[in-house]
């Protein structure tokens, strides 16, 4: 399975969505989330994930405005806030977004989670924004199958995205045929584990045979998922590392080997049980 730096995957409305991206989830406002976002670009990044929730799609705006690279090259994602849901919230809260980000749409606008009793009105209020060509996919985060099959009733626009915590040690098998079974397209947060299992036997010793970092490893499982990955980190040296991950293949037995280290390990939050 062959992947650059600059492979995408199609979504179900046709927009290309870059299959490794930079996710600044609890990233500093400021001189911290502007040098990340820069460093990535610089990397061969073309894909940046931000939120309301994190405080910095002012920086992320800045360096994607501020930077050589056409604004059509570069992908941008960011998301609805718990405290924003409603149909007129919603809409105000993208406003809020576009404003802050200072860029003439958004790429991916997401529900950040299925808050009960209203995500599916906020859903009609990212229809809207669709149709009025704001932004050019809009998806939905920490969904699961549950959520999905009850928001799939009611829709007009079929969700392109569902972005997921995603890792060999939370491998949602089910989630992810769920997905590719109705082109929704699985994106994979924290798909580092936080650091937590960098240090798992099995996984130190599959890197050890290709001569990669477990970080490596856990980001080109993803990939051969055919999952989108957006790996955190505010260092150059591990940005650039993230994205050396095109000269080598995990083997099959290889990637049955880290899916079965499935133990449902969140490091995150688990929506499992949201009504």
């Amino acid at each position: 399975m062959s992947f650059t730096i600059d492979s995408k995957v199609k979504l179900n409305n046709g927009v290309e969505i870059p299959l490794l991206g930079l996710g600044v989830y609890q990233s500093e406002a400021g001189e911290e989330t502007q040098s990340a976002t820069r460093y990535a670009l610089e990397a061969g990044y073309r894909h940046i994930d931000t939120a309301r929730l994190y405080s910095n799609e002012e920086d992320v705006g800045k360096v994607i405005r501020e930077s050589s690279i056409p604004r059509k090259d570069i992908f941008v994602t960011t998301k609805l806030w718990n405290s924003d849901h409603g149909y007129d919230s919603t809409l105000k809260a993208f406003n809020g977004s576009l404003e802050r980000l200072n860029i003439d749409y958004i790429d991916l606008y997401l529900i950040h989670w299925p808050v009960p009793g209203v995500r599916n009105d906020s859903w009609k209020a990212l229809e809207k924004i669709y149709s009025e060509g704001k932004c050019k996919a809009i998806g939905v985060s920490n969904y699961t199958v549950r959520h999905l099959r009850e928001l799939l009733e009611i829709c007009e626009v079929v969700p392109a995205v569902n972005q997921v915590e995603f890792s060999p040690y939370l491998y949602q098998k089910d989630l992810l045929e769920y997905c590719q079974s109705n082109k929704i397209q699985l994106e994979a947060y924290s798909p580092l584990t936080q650091g937590k299992k960098l240090k798992d036997r099995t996984l130190m010793n599959i890197a050890l045979k290709y001569n990669k970092s477990p970080a490596q490893v856990l980001i080109r499982w993803n990939l051969q998922h055919e999952v989108v990955v957006i790996p955190k980190s505010v260092r150059k040296e591990r940005i650039i590392d993230n994205a050396n991950i095109y000269d080598f293949s995990l083997s099959e037995d290889d990637m049955k080997q880290l899916d079965s280290l499935n133990e449902d390990f969140r490091t995150c939050w688990n929506p499992s049980d949201q009504p």
